[in-house]
Parts: structure tokens; sequence; C-alpha cells
């Protein structure tokens, strides 16, 4: 019996394989960010959420600061041997920081390093991850495998956080550290055990000077992927700041512990989980769908800041969750299918670098007006940020609309 259109990517083995282990590993992932955010903001600070954007800068300040390398290696390298050092390397860092965790050796310090390390590791493994998909697939179903990996992200992102805050109350927070470093062999098993016969291998481009600027040129040249990358900007940067925003309305606003925290996480990922499955279901995404994922996301935001109790906010972050995941599924499908296969790495190692690399600069801004003015008024800038991206989707629909230039003349 086929599958409904919605799972169609599934009925491809090495996808099933690949996605059944990455779906472990983004528990994993998931349960090490809620752990982290609480380790610092709850044990290694008194409630700092400038400590938090801090750690959250130096783990997606890689995505930025190593730009001109990632791309052009996930282009160049055969992916597959590529994602199977990145993850190990993850693995291991996560190993290490619940051991210094459990140890009861772990310092604020350490952890910025750590997080720095380990945001180095995802720099070069997240443009070769969201390429490979590529690679299992054939190009008919692109879209639909991107949205289902945005599934398997969320929906990790959904259980993750709250068996975090399960272990943290039974265990200890290093022990949602440790359980992740483990999460990462069910990757290298997917990986092991992909039939590279059956992948669809793209055009490798040569080691050459000048590579990063001829994807540079690239983009520039696109006027969609400029206005997709400014969307980007805004939300990465000062909009995609939940480990601020939860954590401190949790703590700071509702006074919850480390279960209710996960569970506020974990509403959020409900909204995430349901977006992935819409975004599955369309053929072909389109920058309307763009628009609105932007300006929904910044009134979800806005409900999320006025939100007068605890249930109120959780229900406010579901609505927020799937306006998020919408935006940043039909930008990555939007761009890879726009793209050119030899130019795709590094079109998407730009994007995922505007996308965190922001972080630095926005995450320790929030952090600071959350600080200074309350968690409220830090989710008031990420409303800000969800509203300017929709005017950016608007200048540019309506000059392409209108024939006028955006940079160039718009395709």
């Amino acid at each position: 019996m086929p599958l409904p259109a919605t799972l169609r990517s599934l009925e491809n083995r090495n996808y099933r394989v690949w996605s059944s282990g990455a779906l472990v590993s983004n528990i994993g992932t998931w349960m090490q960010r809620a752990a982290q955010d609480w380790l610092v903001l709850t044990e290694l600070t008194h409630h700092s959420a400038t400590a938090v954007g801090v750690v959250m800068g130096l783990q997606f300040g890689p995505q930025l600061l190593l730009l001109p390398w990632t791309g052009t290696a996930a282009d160049h390298f055969q992916q597959r041997r590529l994602l199977m050092v990145t993850q190990t390397l993850m693995g291991l860092l996560a190993l290490v920081l619940g051991v210094l965790t459990i140890g009861g050796w772990i310092r604020l310090w350490q952890v910025d390093v750590l997080a720095f390390l380990f945001g180095c590791a995802a720099a070069f493994d997240a443009p070769a991850r969201q390429t490979f998909v590529g690679e299992l697939v054939n190009e008919d179903s692109l879209a639909n495998a991107v949205a289902l990996n945005s599934t398997s992200f969320n929906a990790g992102r959904m259980l993750g956080p709250a068996a975090a805050g399960l272990i943290i109350a039974a265990l200890g927070t290093g022990w949602a550290f440790l359980l992740n470093g483990l999460s990462f062999f069910a990757v290298l098993a997917a990986l092991l055990c992909l039939d590279q016969a059956a992948l669809f291998p793209k055009a490798r481009t040569r080691r050459a000077k000048g590579s990063f600027t001829a994807g540079l040129r690239y983009v520039r040249a696109r006027p969609d992927l400029m206005a997709m990358l400014l969307m980007l900007a805004l939300i990465g940067t000062f909009g995609l700041n939940f480990a601020i925003y939860i954590s401190t309305m949790a703590v700071r606003v509702f006074h919850a512990d480390a279960r209710a925290y996960g569970l506020l996480t974990s509403c959020m990922a409900v909204g995430t989980v349901a977006g992935a499955l819409l975004a599955a279901g369309r053929s072909r995404p389109g920058f309307g769908t763009l628009l609105a994922g932007a300006a929904l996301f910044g009134l979800g935001c806005a409900l999320a800041a006025l939100a007068p109790g605890y249930w109120s906010f959780a229900a406010a972050l579901v609505p927020t969750g799937a306006a998020a995941l919408t935006f940043a599924t039909t930008s990555n499908s939007l761009m890879q299918l726009a793209s050119e296969p030899v130019m795709r790495g590094r079109v998407m190692a730009l994007r995922i670098a505007v996308a965190m690399g922001g972080t630095p600069i926005g995450a320790p801004i929030v952090g600071q007006v959350a600080d200074r003015f309350g968690p409220r008024w830090a989710l008031g800038v990420g409303a800000a940020a969800g509203a300017a991206a929709a005017l950016v989707a608007l200048a540019y629909l309506w000059r392409r609309r209108s024939g006028t230039r955006f940079g160039i003349t718009p395709p």
C-alpha cells in the first residue's frame, strides 16, 4: 500500500534508514540544548540571561566564522564521509561535557569552550547534512524530504526538552549530556547501513581558489536568494532566541522547575512538528508561504510576550513554533531548489551562516534586554524581527510583480 503524499520520501529505503538514525540523534541534541541552558541559567549563574546568550553566541558563531570553508567542504568532499567525522566529533564533545558535569568539575568557561568547539563541528556538519538529503532521494522528492527532515528535527525538539527536564529532575544535568553523546552512534550506524549503490550522487566541485567567492557572486546575482538571506538574518539574529525567551519566562516570570521548563520547550515543538508536516504535504514551496511564516512568527512572539500565565504562554508557543518551522523549511527548500547542484553546498552554508551566525550578535543583545527590562520585552524583539522580515518579503514580491529591480532584474 503506497504511503500518503506527505510521507512519500519514506518509500526510499536509504531515506528511511537515515531518518531513523537522525531522529534518535535529534532527540539527544535537543536534550543537550535544554540541559545546557538550564545548567548555565540556574547552576552556574544566578539566572543570567546574558550568560545564556554568550554561550549561544559561541555555539552558533562558527557558522559565520568558518563560512569560507564549510560550504566548499560540503560541495567538494564526499558528504557521507564528512558527516561521519563531524558526528563523531560532536558526540565526543557531548560526552566530555557530561563527564565534567557529573563529576562536579564543570565551570562556565568550560561550557563556553565546549560550546564553541561543538559549534565548529556543527558548522561543517549542517550544510553537508542538509545537502546530503539530495543524494538520498531524487529531485522530485527533494522538497518533501527536506520537510520530513524538519519534522524529524522538531520531533526531537518536542521530545528532547521534556526528556531533559525529567532526567535533570531525576538524575542531574550531566546525564542529559551523556545520553546525547551516545545518541550520535545512531547516525553513524545509519550512515554505515546506507546502500551506496542506490544514492543519487551529485557533481562535486574541484578544489580551487575562489570557490567561496564564486558562491558569493552566485548568490549576489540572485535577488530571490538575497531577499531570503535578509529575512533569515533578521529572524535568525533577533527572533530565534527561544533558549533565552523560554528559560527566562519559565524561571523569572512563572517560577517553574526543570520539568515545567522542559514542557514549555516541548509545547513549542508541537507547533514546529505540525508546521513541518504541513510543509511536507506541499508539492513545491512558494515565496508567499515564506511571507506568511515570517508574519505569523512575529505575531506569535507578540502573543507570547503578552501571555498572562504559564498555560497561556505555553499555548502561544504552539503557533509560534509552527510559524518558525514554516519559515525555516520554506527557505531551506526554496534555496536548494533554486540553486544549481554544484552550488548547493555553498548556498546552504551561506544560508546557515546567516540564519545562525547572527546569534553572537543577537543572543547577547536579547539576553541584555531580558536582564534589564524583563523577558517579555525580549520576546518583543523577536516580534519586531518577524515583522521586519515580512516587510522584506512584501518588498521583494511587489518589485518582482512590478518589474522593478531588486539589486538586479528579478527572475
